[in-house]
């Protein structure tokens, strides 16, 4: 899932947004063992892990091969599936620590991959090309690209040593992009969390943006995200001939009542997080919009700031709730008044507020009691935002200086959602690492073309594994 790709366009001058396509590095000769990781991740996103046709199960057992031949025991990894979706299965690594003080640490990424049709892309999206600087194949970006990072992490550490301090686990799983059938993070959170148990997990979400030109000019750590909800939105009349029209018309109402959520504002909140995103990356700025997130860092009822500030899309997406009508369905003959009109409200929702008090907001912006809104849909839990720990910035801010020189490392919130959701709720906060960097229109993920600057995947690689180092060693 890389819903963050739109805040992340966000935080550059919005001329950069318009850049496409990005020009990338050229990218240096490859190493014996970047060859090696390269072959890694070419079988990961060759592997197809679509919902309609692919196997994450395939990609588990692939994965569990490498960590086998590099010393892995059976009884560290744990391949896992249930016998309704066999092909939507995981795996769970473990290797140990020295330390019999530190927790464990988790790694967690999922399998699976956006739908991707042969006929819509230039490419074939299940067969890795090497282009202009470029990989191009369905997952490089969204997210196999760090899937093949832990997994590499894991096998150079049992294989070269030193064993870690802190005990690392490995967490593959399927279902981020296709949950509504079988979600692994959620399976394993909820019947075997002791195997999963750690004292934080480091995720997708984070990363940094170039400015569309090859220089990185941002790096992220994600900490936090809004919640998904759906609310269906109906409105209900007897109907009858419509050649005798009424006034109470179920698709009117419908529409009147779509006006108010479209209208409705829900209020303006800061977090430790938010707050820290809005101040650095606006002081990163240097304009007057920079300015603005300065001054309403500062105090979020500065009414001008507040103006600027939100009449950038992702911006206003970062300082509240959100609600937007997405379907709509209605009526039931074409010489009929309407006798049911409904719309689906997907709302994302701000840490600290519920699908309750959402829910409460928008009947009271409706202000209509003949229409209903009822919670539906996929129901992930609510968030649990992760603290602003200066133990996990600390490692995170000293390498980002080491690998980026200048380049500002900035706390940010997903205005999307991810599996973090699960293993919040279980005690395990969890992180959006740095590391890897995208291009301002998003590299394709869950799009067409999909790709990952080669550069980027070699950086992203070593930064990651020492940030991981750093971690589990104290």
């Amino acid at each position: 899932m890389r819903a963050h790709l739109l805040a992340w366009t966000a935080i550059l001058p919005l001329a950069i947004a318009t850049i496409s396509p990005a020009r990338a590095q050229t990218p240096a000769p490859l190493s014996a063992d970047q060859a090696v990781f390269r072959d890694l991740f070419k079988e990961l996103v060759e592997t197809n892990t679509t919902v309609s046709s692919g196997s994450c199960t395939a990609a588990a057992e692939k994965m569990a091969a490498r960590l086998k031949a590099a010393g892995y025991k059976d009884d560290q990894l744990t391949l896992f599936s249930v016998p309704e979706f066999p092909k939507d299965g995981g795996l769970v690594a473990v290797l140990p620590g020295t330390s019999k003080t530190l927790k464990p640490m988790l790694l967690l990424g999922h399998l699976d991959v956006v739908e991707a049709k042969r006929e819509d892309w230039t490419r074939d999206p299940f067969t890795m090309v090497e282009e202009n600087g470029y990989y191009y194949a369905r997952g490089a970006s969204d997210m196999k690209g760090m899937v093949a990072a832990w997994v590499d992490i894991m096998a150079r550490l049992k294989k070269d040593g030193p064993a870690p301090k802190r005990m690392i686990k490995l967490a593959l799983t399927c279902g981020e992009e296709t949950g509504g059938r079988f979600n692994g993070a959620k399976w394993l959170a909820e019947t075997k969390p002791d195997l999963i148990a750690a004292e934080f997990a480091l995720n997708e979400g984070g990363g940094g943006r170039t400015d569309g030109k090859g220089k990185v000019v941002v790096q992220s750590m994600q900490i936090g995200e809004k919640s998904n909800r759906n609310f269906r939105i109906e409105a209900t009349n007897p109907g009858g001939h419509s050649s005798i029209p009424v006034r109470e018309n179920a698709i009117y109402d419908l529409g009147d009542a779509l006006a108010k959520v479209r209208d409705y504002g829900f209020p303006v909140t800061l977090n430790d997080t938010t707050r820290a995103f809005f101040a650095k990356a606006g002081a990163s700025r240097g304009d007057d919009m920079g300015r603005a997130m300065v001054a309403l860092s500062k105090n979020p009822n500065d009414a001008s700031a507040l103006a600027m500030v939100t009449s950038d899309r992702g911006y206003n997406s970062t300082l509240r709730t959100t609600c937007v009508a997405t379907t709509i369905a209605g009526g039931h003959a074409e010489n009929a008044l309407p006798q049911r009109a409904s719309a689906n409200v997907n709302c994302r929702i701000f840490p600290g507020e519920t699908a309750e008090t959402t829910q409460a907001a928008l009947v009271k912006a409706i202000n209509n009691p003949a229409i209903t809104v009822t919670l539906v849909g996929r129901i992930r839990p609510i968030a649990v935002p992760p603290p602003l720990d200066p133990r996990i910035m600390g490692p995170a801010e000293k390498l980002v200086a080491k690998y980026f020189p200048g380049v500002p490392l900035v706390p940010s919130m997903s205005t999307g959602a991810t599996d973090a959701t699960y293993l919040g709720v279980i005690g395990i906060p969890t992180y959006g690492v740095p590391g890897g960097w995208g291009d301002p229109d998003g590299n394709g993920a869950h799009g067409l073309n999909e790709r990952r600057e080669i550069t980027s995947l070699m950086v992203g690689r070593d930064f990651l594994y020492d940030l991981v180092t750093a971690y589990a060693s104290k």
